[in-house]
């Protein structure tokens, strides 16, 4: 089995597949569990899932550090609710990850 995740092509693909972009109040009974966790937009959420998925301790740690993800706070849960946001998703089990869009250059 291929564990590099730089090189896990059919993983990627999976997780790709199965990404989608989700209403904030569709994530709320899994942020109340604990389950959510946010992922900077600097990042690429694919790459993080991919990671996460391998438990790559090093990567995960790294951006936690530079809080680039982490679960979601309230505050964030209370903007996303206000504005009723749209966000992209990736489920990599137990978490669901989610990322808002990039910001889009004009």
């Amino acid at each position: 089995m291929n564990t590099n995740p730089d090189n896990d092509t059919d993983l990627r693909r999976k997780i790709n597949s199965e990404t989608a972009r989700m209403p904030w109040a569709e994530l709320e009974k899994h942020f109340a569990q604990g389950s959510v966790v946010f992922v900077s937009p600097d990042l690429d959420l694919i790459d993080v899932a991919v990671r996460i998925s391998h438990d790559d301790k090093d990567s995960i740690s790294s951006w936690m550090g530079a809080g680039k993800i982490g679960k979601v706070t309230d505050e964030q849960a209370q903007a996303w609710t206000e504005g009723q946001a749209l966000l992209w998703t990736s489920v990599v089990h137990p978490f669901i990850l989610v990322q808002q869009e990039k910001a889009k250059l004009n």
